[in-house]
């Protein structure tokens, strides 16, 4: 198993596919937007190539790399270069901030955090993972070891939720049968889609697996898909439209 911890994923090497493969889902960006509540100007950290911004609020994006920056679509305004441990902006600019799937990332989970919370004057929201909560999903029959070292690269809900505000709301974002959003849970109902390697690639998670384990995998669930096993254990996840996983929205206020 890979020694090392959240943060070092090599987006320069490896992001080139992300903008691709993981689309904004609009229900979830309705979760996502809905707690933001009546913020106009928006400070997104993390940013990445812009999923889930959005497009009738002012928004600021901070991304430290340059090929997720590249990634952005032209309707979206220019990412600044910078981290979420330091950000450019002035105490209390911004009406809200949100950090969507990336603390996990962050060099220093507590700075950044508090970061958003010194810029905001409103919610500070974090979409993240709940480590607790990975299991629940069929890739850990699959790839154990996968799951393991990813409950240890995503932060407990209830610390980002103390760093984020006095108050704090954790909701369980339900994802759907035909998420547009390329994250291993969204494929809880479409297994066949976890057998392509650009799927695969804009999953940070596959690079801190063991050696041998991506390909394992892929063996395995080809092997079951076409003999029927997999369906004969999860087919019934075919016919679920919403699966309730470990994606978490939490919401920090200042009062």
């Amino acid at each position: 198993m890979s020694g090392r911890a959240g943060g070092d994923f090599d987006y320069e090497a490896n992001g080139q596919g992300y903008a691709l493969q993981r689309r904004p889902d609009p229900r979830i960006a309705a979760f996502v937007h809905e707690a933001l509540g009546a913020a106009r100007s928006v400070l997104n950290v993390g940013a990445g190539a812009g999923s889930y911004e959005p497009l009738d609020r002012l928004v600021l994006a901070v991304e430290p790399s340059a090929a997720m920056r590249a990634q952005r679509p032209p309707h979206l305004a220019p990412a600044i270069r910078a981290v979420a441990e330091d950000l450019p902006c002035d105490d209390l600019s911004v009406d809200a901030a949100m950090a969507l799937v990336t603390v996990h990332q962050w060099a220093d989970l507590a700075r950044g955090l508090s970061e958003m919370r010194r810029v905001a004057r409103g919610p500070v929201v974090v979409l993240t993972f709940d480590g607790d909560a990975l299991d629940r999903f069929w890739l850990a029959d699959y790839v154990p070891e996968l799951v393991a070292v990813e409950r240890r690269r995503y932060p407990p809900i209830e610390r980002i939720g103390a760093l984020i505000g006095r108050r704090s709301v954790v909701r369980s974002v339900p994802i759907p049968v035909d998420c547009r959003d390329g994250f291993t849970e969204a494929f809880y109902a479409r297994p066949e889609g976890l057998l392509d390697p650009a799927v695969r690639q804009a999953q940070s998670s596959w690079s801190f697996a063991e050696p041998g384990a991506e390909m394992r995998f892929v063996a395995r669930l080809a092997e079951d898909l076409q003999s029927g096993a997999w369906d004969a254990r999860h087919g019934a996840l075919r016919r679920t439209p919403f699966f309730d996983g470990s994606l978490r929205l939490v919401i920090g206020y200042p009062e």
